[in-house]
């Protein structure tokens, strides 16, 4: 593989969040770039027998025809990256020789370990240089039918209600239709922080904490107990 082809990938999922979150991991990959996305098989057959591919993200878990039985009837030469919500199909993902199997929520850090995978096992280890790798520092959401930029360093903590999102920043509050396990997959997990599965909060806009609770923009969020051991060993060791 030349050190300066392009990568092309399919992303295959049903759920549009779950090829959002991909696509936007893989567009901070230098030499990787997402040529189309299908949220089912047939689509996804069709992209293949119109466009060179050469690595599939590829969600297990899909009606009518499953990512397994997808995989097996594509050519060989298309490598998989298998991803799923559900860990069980792991060995049988891997005995299709998959280059890896990524658990939902995937965080942009095991996606790239996936894809730097790829180019050891099956290109050349040139084609990229991982510390290259852009970081964005802000990201896109969907309020009041518009896209719109939030600067990482400007959001105090996520709040969720369901399939609803407020961002809470210092002086505004957006609010967002998608969940919280998504929007966490996006975030870069240096900068926030799970603390209760309704809570995500940004490390650098803490003003004080407890065992049982963590205070920003004088706001008092709960530390829940499935988080508790996790979160206090982080910012204890900060």
């Amino acid at each position: 593989m030349s050190k300066n082809r392009t990568v092309s990938c399919l992303i295959v999922d049903d759920e549009a969040i779950a090829r959002e979150i991909i696509e936007t991991h893989v567009a901070k990959i230098e030499n990787v770039h997402v040529v189309a996305s299908a949220g089912n098989a047939m689509e996804a057959f069709n992209h293949i027998s119109n466009q060179q591919i050469d690595l599939v993200f590829l969600d297990i878990n899909m009606p009518e025809i499953s990512g397994i039985s997808f995989a097996k009837s594509i050519n060989k030469d298309i490598k998989v990256i298998f991803t799923t919500a559900y860990r069980e199909y792991a060995v049988e993902g891997f005995e299709l020789k998959a280059v890896d199997y990524l658990l939902k929520p995937i965080s942009f850090e095991r996606l790239k370990k996936a894809v730097v995978t790829y180019f050891e096992s099956y290109g050349n280890v040139t084609a990229i240089d991982t510390s290259r790798v852009e970081v964005l520092d802000f990201m896109f959401v969907r309020s009041d039918r518009k896209m719109i930029k939030i600067d990482y360093d400007a959001v105090m903590y996520i709040e969720s209600y369901s399939d609803y999102l407020k961002i809470h920043l210092e002086n505004n509050t957006i609010v967002t239709r998608e969940t919280i396990t998504a929007i966490e997959a996006k975030l870069p997990k240096q900068q926030f922080l799970r603390i209760h599965r309704s809570y995500i909060i940004s490390i650098q806009h803490i003003q004080s904490f407890t065992n049982e609770h963590i205070t920003i923009n004088n706001q008092s969020l709960p530390i829940s107990r499935t988080y508790k051991k996790s979160v206090l060993q982080f910012l204890e060791n900060f």
